[in-house]
C-alpha cells in the first residue's frame, strides 16, 4: 500500500471508531459529513496558532455543574498541540472555567485559560481582539452549545441554558481563522454546517435546540471527547513530525487522569446521568479506554489494515 493510501485508510478507520451513533438518533447527521474528520485534521495540521473553545453546562434539578464531555478531550488536544511546538489557548465562560483549568493542569500544562462571564460581551469581544492580535489560524469549538434558531442555547433536553452560557459564538465566528468544530447531538457551535432540517428531522426536540452556528469543518462523534481524540490520531497520521508527542497524550490512562481531575477537584458531571463520575456521556472507562488505545495503534500505524 503507497503512504498516500495507508494515510486515507487509517484516517477513514479512526473517523470510523470516533464517529459512530451511540444511541442519540445521529446516525444521519454523522453519515450527511462522512469525511469531515479527515477534512478538519488536514486544515488543522497547517495551523500556526490554534483557540479552542468548549464548556457545556447541566443543570437539572439540585446539580449545577459543567459536564465532563469537552473539556477533557479539549485540554488533552491543547496540551498535545502545545507539546509539539503549536501555540494553543481554550476559551471558557466563568461557569465551566475551573473544570477546563483542572483538565489543563491534569492533562500536562503549557496551554493558557482565557475565562468570560456568562453576561460579559464586552469581555467576549476583548477576547475576540486578542486572538486577533496573537494570530490564531484556527478556532476549534468542542462540545460547547450553540445558538438556536432563536438565538438561545438549548441542551438535548430543549432546555434553554442562556443563564450559564456566554455568547462564545461571537469569537468563533468572529475572527479570520479557519472554524473547525466537534459535536456529537445537534446543539453544539459548528451543527449548522448540516443540511438545512436535517437535526429537526432526525434527532429528539432537534426543531428546538439544533444549533444554527456553522463551520468550515465538522466533526460529528458519538461523543466529543471521542472527536478530540480523532483528531488527535489523524493528526499523528498527518504529522510523522508530531506523532511521537501526540500519542503520549492519546491513552486510555491520560484520558481517566483528565477525567477523574474534574470530576474530584472541579465537580464535573456526566452530561447524561448528572452524576458526579469519572464517565462521559454515560461510558466508564471500560469504553473509553479501549477505544482511545485503538485509536493510538491507528495512528503509530498498527490496527488499520
Amino acid at each position: 500500500m503507497s503512504p498516500r493510501r495507508s494515510e486515507v485508510h487509517r484516517i477513514a478507520a479512526i473517523e470510523a471508531l470516533v464517529c459512530r451513533d451511540v444511541g442519540r438518533k445521529t446516525q444521519e447527521l454523522i453519515t450527511a459529513n462522512r469525511g469531515g474528520l479527515g477534512d478538519a485534521a488536514r486544515a488543522l495540521s497547517t495551523a500556526k496558532c490554534v483557540g479552542l473553545i468548549t464548556g457545556f453546562f447541566v443543570p437539572r434539578g439540585e446539580v449545577a455543574a459543567p459536564e465532563t464531555d469537552g473539556p477533557v478531550g479539549t485540554a488533552l488536544l491543547a496540551v498535545a498541540l502545545a507539546a509539539c511546538g503549536m501555540p494553543a489557548r481554550i476559551a471558557v465562560d466563568t461557569p465551566c472555567a475551573e473544570a477546563v483549568r483542572v483538565a489543563v493542569e491534569a492533562a500536562g500544562g503549557g496551554v493558557a485559560v482565557d475565562e468570560v462571564g456568562v453576561d460579559d460581551q464586552p469581555g467576549v469581544d476583548r477576547l475576540l481582539q486578542a486572538w486577533r492580535q496573537i494570530g490564531v489560524s484556527h478556532a476549534i469549538a468542542i462540545e460547547r452549545c450553540g445558538r438556536s434558531a432563536d438565538g438561545r442555547p438549548r441542551n438535548m433536553r430543549g432546555v434553554d441554558v442562556s443563564p450559564w452560557t456566554a455568547p462564545l459564538d461571537d469569537l468563533f465566528l468572529g475572527g479570520p481563522w479557519a472554524k473547525l468544530a466537534v459535536g456529537d447531538g445537534g446543539n453544539e457551535i459548528g451543527m449548522g454546517k448540516l443540511p438545512s432540517g436535517l437535526i429537526a428531522r432526525t434527532v429528539p426536540k432537534g426543531a428546538e435546540i439544533a444549533c444554527v452556528t456553522s463551520c468550515d469543518h465538522l466533526v460529528v462523534a458519538g461523543v466529543s471527547n471521542w472527536g478530540a481524540y480523532g483528531l488527535m490520531a489523524a493528526l499523528a497520521v498527518l504529522r510523522a513530525d508530531w506523532r511521537p508527542t501526540i500519542v503520549k497524550f492519546l491513552t486510555a490512562e491520560r484520558d481517566l487522569t483528565v477525567t477523574r481531575a474534574i470530576v474530584e477537584r472541579a465537580g464535573a458531571v456526566d452530561g447524561v446521568t448528572a452524576r458526579g463520575e469519572a464517565t462521559v456521556d454515560g461510558f466508564g472507562p471500560e469504553i473509553h479506554g479501549p477505544l482511545i488505545d485503538e485509536l493510538g495503534r491507528i495512528a503509530c500505524g498498527e490496527g488499520a489494515d
